[in-house]
């Protein structure tokens, strides 16, 4: 039998030996992995949890939509801001992280509601309890050079909103409208009951939406509320957050801004047009709204909302500040003499647009506080000052 080799038992037991416990460490491993909370838990967003309220806040990081996200925080609701940053600061997000770092309060998902998978899938993977649809585009005159832009971001975009809402079993609608879809009415004050005839794109737009909502309703437990906003100004109280528009679309902006640039210096001053309406002075009269009072009556819709009900407010003050009023008050909240050029009408322009807040008064229990001019401006123009810059932080997601 010579040349045969045996194996040696100790050799072979030692193999065995080391071949169980490599099986035993892995299996050690797996069990660790698993019961690792970063690689095993869900995220909190994908859970509904009682006692806790998540918010999808669309246009989060937009002007009105991070002051919304900032009091539902403040609130203790969770909120996930959806945002695709085309008119919105990822600095205003940034803001809110820093300020509510805690796991399972803010998240900030970039994507674009006019992709429907996108938005399917923001829905699929978060467990939302309901949604303030804010994203928009939103200046009149940018609507009339570019009415297709505003029907698919206004409009075909809340219809995708709504359709992810319907498959994943969201109940509660906020939707953001605008005094715009009333139009030129002939009497005022403007009631819920006034006739919707809006004038420009953007009006029209608004109005598309609230009516597939309200199409939708009819046959749903959905609960909804649509707020229709006449002019927004101010900013947070305590200087966190303010409005920082993108340079190009100045032109295009609130008169705030106007008046704000003007006194910076980045316009040489301020244009008014019509001096000649049937007013107290000859200027238009606008109901001017504080951002701090409008989210406001977003959370108190939220909480009144009921499940297959419809409910639908303006969001004003009830009563009517001329331009020529606004630009005093401007000067005097900046302490800048600003150059005024008084010109002719704007086309379209309507001489008086002034809302009747009884409705949401008695329904909502929503009163405007802020209510005198130079102070909401002042607290705009002390974020102005102290954000030369905006918010200083790119828009570029790596």
């Amino acid at each position: 039998m010579g040349g045969m080799d045996y194996a040696d038992p100790k050799r072979k037991g030692n193999f065995v030996g080391k071949v169980l416990l490599a099986a035993a460490l892995t299996s050690l491993c797996i069990i660790m992995l698993k019961q690792s909370p970063t690689l095993n838990s869900p995220s909190p967003f994908s859970l509904r949890e009682p006692g806790v309220t998540h918010v999808l806040v669309t246009g989060g990081a937009g002007y009105i939509g991070s002051h919304a996200a900032l009091r539902l925080l403040k609130e203790n609701y969770r909120v996930t801001i959806v945002d695709n940053l085309s008119r919105g600061n990822l600095g205003a997000v940034r803001v809110l992280q820093n300020l509510f770092p805690e796991p399972g309060r803010l998240q900030f998902i970039y994507a674009d509601l006019g992709d429907a998978k996108s938005v399917n899938k923001i829905f699929l993977e978060n467990k939302f309890d309901a949604v303030m649809h804010f994203a928009a585009v939103a200046y009149v005159g940018e609507s009339t050079v570019d009415p297709l832009k505003y029907y698919h971001n206004i409009t075909s975009n809340t219809l995708l909103v709504l359709e992810s809402m319907a498959k994943h079993d969201v109940k509660t609608l906020i939707y953001s409208s605008t005094c715009a879809t009333y139009g030129e009415p002939e009497v005022m004050p403007i009631t819920e009951e006034t006739k919707q005839n809006p004038i420009n794109p953007y009006g029209r737009a608004k109005k598309m939406a609230e009516d597939i909502i309200l199409d939708f309703s009819r046959n749903s437990d959905m609960a909804v509320m649509i707020l229709r906003y006449f002019n927004v100004i101010g900013s947070d109280p305590e200087g966190r957050l303010g409005e920082a528009p993108r340079p190009e679309l100045r032109e295009q902006g609130r008169i705030s801004g106007a008046c704000f640039d003007a006194a910076r210096g980045i316009i040489p001053g301020l244009k008014v047009r019509g001096t000649d309406y049937k007013t107290t002075d000859g200027t238009c009269v606008r109901d001017y709204i504080d951002v701090t009072d409008l989210v406001d009556a977003h959370v108190k819709a939220l909480q009144k909302a009921q499940p297959a009900k419809v409910g639908i407010y303006n969001v004003g003050t009830g009563k009517g500040s001329s331009v020529k009023e606004f630009v005093d008050a401007c000067k005097k909240a900046t302490g800048v003499n600003i150059k005024v050029d008084f010109l002719e009408r704007r086309p379209g322009d309507y001489a008086e647009v002034y809302s009747d807040p009884t409705k949401i008064k008695r329904e909502l229990n929503w009163t405007a506080k802020h209510t005198d001019l130079q102070e909401s401006l002042q607290a705009a123009w002390r974020w102005q000052k102290s954000h030369r810059d905006g918010y200083g932080v790119s828009n570029d997601i790596y």
